[in-house]
């Protein structure tokens, strides 16, 4: 079953590499990306070199989401994924900096890359994804060298499953335009309800995701008390821990700057190894 998900994944990435950031308004926006950015300075910081540069290693690179943001903060960057055509994409966009290379990955584990080869070792909206997630946390800190960082985000947090103050954010900050008569005679609201059923896959299993989405169940999710035990066994010792509400382009904005310090679905982890 984990080497079908991995494929599926695999397959789906490769499909939808060309379309990837339009087809994710929720990572690809200015309030999310300035958040990133300032969350991966904190990280490449706290890596400290003796000489000032930094070894990056983006697991899960997607169309290069995180090796941008580290190629600007003077980073060279190995951009890793399991997709060869998202690869492609993240070599065409950010290739000509001189400080990137690629690298496909097995979705297992990091082979080839070498222990403690890594300054920054970070993943991205990807555990979720990975059929043995803590397994790839490990690998993750194995290729750390010590005294540098695991930085993970973008993954669904604890509380965000069971919060009611979460689900009234959500009721007050989603919010659907007034339906006009011509709405109805639209091809594509129609196409967009039976598109998804005319996948076979899902006709067999109601929780098979297009783009192989694994853990983003209330009975199946990323555990963050697991992710920090994982690491610790890895000697790397958390300095960072934030849970933030994301931003989303279909909320309004008002609404999710009256609550973003109420309540939150994300988490950001910075941990660092024992040198």
């Amino acid at each position: 079953m984990s080497r079908e998900a991995i494929e599926h994944n695999r397959a789906a990435h490769d499909q939808h590499a060309e379309s990837y950031d339009s087809g994710h308004p929720e990572i690809f926006n200015p309030v999310e990306q300035e958040r990133l950015a300032d969350a991966l300075a904190r990280a490449v910081r706290a890596a400290g070199t003796a000489d000032g540069t930094v070894r990056a290693l983006d697991v899960g690179c997607g169309s290069g989401n995180l090796t941008n943001h580290l190629l600007r903060l003077g980073a060279r960057v190995t951009a890793a994924d399991l997709s060869t055509k998202l690869l492609e994409v993240t070599q065409r966009r950010f290739g000509a900096t001189g400080r990137l290379e690629t690298q496909v990955l097995n979705g297992t584990d990091l082979r080839p890359i070498p222990d403690g080869m890594c300054d920054v070792v970070a993943a991205y909206s990807v555990l979720h994804h990975v059929p043995d997630y803590l397994a790839l946390v490990a690998e993750m800190a194995r290729v750390t060298r010590p005294g540098g960082v695991v930085y993970i985000d973008h993954e669904r947090n604890d509380a965000s499953w069971t919060s009611e103050r979460y689900r009234q954010f959500q009721r007050e900050a989603v919010v659907w335009p007034p339906r006009r008569w011509y709405y109805w005679l639209q091809p594509s609201r129609y196409w967009n309800r039976i598109k998804p059923k005319l996948q076979w896959r899902s006709w067999k299993d109601p929780r098979w995701m297009p783009e192989g989405d694994l853990h983003i169940w209330p009975d199946d999710h990323i555990e963050w008390a697991r992710i920090v035990e994982v690491l610790a066994s890895c000697g790397c010792r958390p300095m960072v821990s934030e849970d933030y509400l994301l931003f989303e382009s279909r909320y309004q904005r008002p609404v999710w700057e009256s609550w973003r310090t109420r309540t939150s679905d994300m988490r950001l982890l910075i941990a660092r190894k024992d040198g």
